[in-house]
């Protein structure tokens, strides 16, 4: 959908310069932004009831989740991040990025994923898109995938950022053989993504 992808790329540019006006104040690296376009393009193509993200950082992710979700008019976003505690008052720096008006259909849990993601996945029925970008290490997503895979909707994507970290996307696809998988670069990182887009989930 050619279209719906220059409506990605629109509104990642509108992020990055809202971005810049609030981050260029606060001294502190608050990390990267993820694969942002594309996160944006798959919301508004499959037109998700529940997504599922670890890893919000300043919050390009959950900006770009939230602005498709208004504008399809439907879905729900739950977030699970840790504080930087090596900066002051940590928790006021998690999603800094996400404009208010975006906030209505988010739920943000900061206890890590370990204690985060059970929570969400006792609140919600099926998972449309789960996008990690949290604990980079193997364990790490081998824990977060267990949590969550059983959730997925028969129409269900998995996104896993920096998958060149570490052998677990391989080792995943490996064992599970699954359908449909995908490698994509954005700004010289690799993201996996496990399942095939389609409009509308089910």
């Amino acid at each position: 959908d050619a279209a719906l992808w220059e409506e990605a790329e629109k509104a990642s540019k509108i992020l990055e310069k809202h971005a810049v006006r609030i981050l260029e104040n606060i001294e502190y690296d608050l990390g990267g932004g993820g694969v942002y376009p594309f996160l944006y393009f798959i919301t508004r193509y499959m037109e998700p009831d529940c997504i599922v993200e670890t890893g919000v950082a300043a919050g390009f992710s959950s900006y770009s989740f939230l602005s498709a979700i208004k504008t399809n008019g439907r879905g729900r976003l739950y977030s699970s991040d840790f504080p930087y505690f090596r900066i002051p008052n940590p928790e006021s720096y998690i999603g800094v990025v996400v404009e208010e008006s975006l906030k209505d259909n988010w739920i943000l849990y900061v206890d890590g994923d370990e204690v985060n993601l059970p929570k969400i996945a006792r609140s919600v029925n099926k998972i449309d898109i789960f996008h990690y970008d949290s604990d980079k290490s193997y364990s790490g997503r081998k824990f977060a995938i267990s949590v969550v895979d059983k959730l997925l909707s028969s129409n269900g994507v998995i996104l896993i950022d920096d998958i060149q970290d570490n052998s677990y996307f391989y080792d995943y696809i490996e064992k599970n053989n699954p359908n449909e998988w995908y490698i994509f670069e954005f700004q010289g990182k690799y993201i996996g993504m496990i399942g095939k887009l389609t409009r509308r989930c089910t």
